[in-house]
């Protein structure tokens, strides 16, 4: 193997990191084939590492999705979106040539942090690809709370946050409002306006690394605080974590596998595609209550 790639313990899954360690590819396994316990092992140490991987040239069925997933976790919540038929646990991230509407998945965001149990990571595999833009942006709330210097991080730790889906979902939000969305089904509901508190620090479950869990798409306070208290923080922090010096551009080919760490990395998808079919497939692990 070249420079920069490592093999993993006893797998043949081999590893190339980013330069400052957020993000790296994996090879080395046939994704369809299923894993060996050594290779899920492997898998599981390198995105603990590296909070976000990705795998090129891994086509893949729906049924070996499913079964990826499996092997990594267990099957999370997709709410708000119609899931393949046939497969609930799949959500088609798909945009049609003639659409104007927003991208879905656009806006800094963590999947679903409005939920009491948020998703511990996201798979998004890739179909089709157009030829320009569709690339997506990775923050890393890690590196975004070490880089806070030590009054700031005392003021932040004990803090929680409110998220909500009220600004999409909500009976007023945006999705409820567009017109012309036709590659997906996507619902608003009043369940959307209510509202869940996490910590604005979060401590991850398997590496015992601090990250600021913020996500500007859903997190609409802090608990204790006035809104006009409250926003001038917030506003400061979704900031910071976007700083360039804490993301990461990852570039989409098709039968590209891409797992991210929704526990400590905000992601957002960008445009720059109109006339050109996308279309991606996604599930999600179960996550933990945040702590």
């Amino acid at each position: 193997m070249g420079s920069g790639l490592a093999t993993v313990g006893a797998s043949g899954v081999w590893v190339k990191p980013e330069p400052e360690g957020f993000g790296a590819e994996l090879g080395g396994v046939d994704l369809a084939g299923g894993l060996s316990v050594a290779d899920v092992a492997a898998v599981q140490a390198a995105f603990a590492r590296h909070a976000v991987v990705w795998f090129r040239d891994q086509p893949l069925t729906h049924l070996q999705l499913e079964a990826l997933s499996l092997q990594l976790g267990v099957f999370g919540e997709e709410p708000y979106a119609a899931p393949l038929p046939g497969h609930p646990h799949i959500l088609e991230v798909r945009r049609e040539p003639q659409e104007t509407v927003a991208v879905f998945g656009g806006g800094w965001h963590s999947d679903w942090s409005f939920l009491k149990t948020p998703p511990a990571a996201t798979l998004l595999h890739a179909k089709i690809i157009p030829p320009v833009g569709g690339d997506t942006l990775f923050a890393d709330g890690t590196r975004a709370w070490g880089a806070l210097d030590n009054d700031r991080q005392r003021v932040l730790e004990g803090l929680r946050g409110w998220h909500s889906a009220t600004g999409p979902y909500g009976p007023e939000g945006y999705f409820a409002k567009e017109t012309g969305r036709v590659g997906m089904t996507i619902y608003s509901s009043p369940d959307a306006d209510g509202r869940v508190s996490h910590p604005l620090v979060r401590t991850h479950p398997v590496t015992g690394r601090k990250s600021l869990f913020i996500s500007p798409g859903y997190t609409v306070g802090i608990e204790g605080m006035a809104p006009d208290e409250s926003r001038p923080l917030l506003e400061y922090l979704f900031a910071h974590m976007t700083e360039d010096r804490f993301v990461l551009r990852h570039r989409w080919a098709a039968d590209t596998l891409t797992i991210w760490d929704n526990r400590c990395v905000l992601h957002h998808a960008t445009g720059g595609y109109d006339g050109h079919r996308r279309v991606l497939h996604r599930t999600t692990l179960v996550g933990e209550r945040p702590v």
